[in-house]
């Protein structure tokens, strides 16, 4: 499968990712992410598969006037987006359409290369990491997470499991390619096979928030890829869809709710790895 039919947004998605999706999820862990890499002014920063642009703007934000950033999408939708936000105080950011297979850069042009929840969404992840690789400096650096264990995400699980029993059994292919790289150890071994000597990963676990389990569902519907799951219904069917839909998931999320909202657990691997022989961050 290519890069652009693993994560390829239409219409309003990209907008309505940007308006939900950013400060509920994404904008938690770009600032953790952000924060273990330990930014310094005037550094040079790759942020691949960027999306609407949440890291980018934080980085660009800490290294400064000096430093600089880059940040580059497959997807032109999501570039619109970002595009299309005020401008942060810091560097300013230079949005590039591309793949993480091929990035349109000159060998060690940075000193760090960040990708946030991006790379199992790759269709050859050893590819991308080695064209990471190739991006830095003598002693750059990588800072990178993805989904750990659907087991331990219980929002996604919920929701996984209700697209297969009211869909079609397969439903949730999508939803699920999310924790392809749950295994930490396989995790490791693919960062190391890229060229990258030592890697750190730590666990975390964050609280996802939404006012209620329909935003959740809604949200996950209209926002990300699964909107093709059920696009092709008409109206009446698509609505009772996601009602049935609403109604699973907040029966398997009832001991998350708090009155109508949503309070739940929401697990990430950080992966840390130096183009060096070190991977402690600075």
């Amino acid at each position: 499968m290519s890069d652009r039919e693993q994560w390829q947004l239409e219409g309003s998605a990209p907008e309505m990712y940007q308006r939900y999706l950013v400060p509920a999820i994404t904008s938690v862990w770009a600032t953790d992410l952000a924060d273990r890499a330990a930014l310094r002014s005037g550094e040079r920063v790759l942020d691949v598969a960027c999306g609407t642009g949440v890291l980018a703007r934080l980085a660009a934000e800490r290294v400064g006037t000096g430093g600089r950033v880059a940040a580059l999408d497959l997807n032109p939708g999501m570039l619109a987006t970002a595009r299309s936000l005020a401008p942060v105080a810091g560097a300013p950011i230079e949005w590039h359409q591309g793949s993480a297979l091929a990035l349109p850069f000159p060998d060690a042009a940075f000193d760090i290369v960040f990708c946030q929840l991006g790379l199992q969404f790759f269709s050859d992840r050893a590819a991308a990491l080695r064209e990471f690789r190739r991006m830095l400096a003598p002693t750059g650096r990588i800072a990178l997470n993805v989904f750990g264990p659907i087991e331990h995400n219980p929002a996604t699980r919920a929701l996984a499991a209700a697209l297969d029993s009211r869909v079609h059994p397969d439903a949730s292919a999508v939803k699920r390619a999310e924790h392809a790289l749950a295994d930490p150890v396989q995790l490791r071994a693919l960062v190391r096979g890229a060229g990258f000597p030592d890697v750190a990963i730590h666990t975390a676990q964050k609280t996802l928030r939404f006012p209620s389990v329909t935003d959740y569902v809604r949200v996950q519907l209209a926002a990300t890829p699964l909107a093709g799951v059920i696009a092709n219904y008409d109206s009446a069917a698509r609505d009772r869809m996601v009602d049935s839909l609403i109604e699973d998931v907040s029966a398997a999320l009832a001991r998350y709710l708090v009155d109508e909202a949503l309070f739940c657990p929401q697990e990430v691997h950080i992966v840390l790895a130096r183009s060096g022989s070190s991977p402690t961050m600075p």
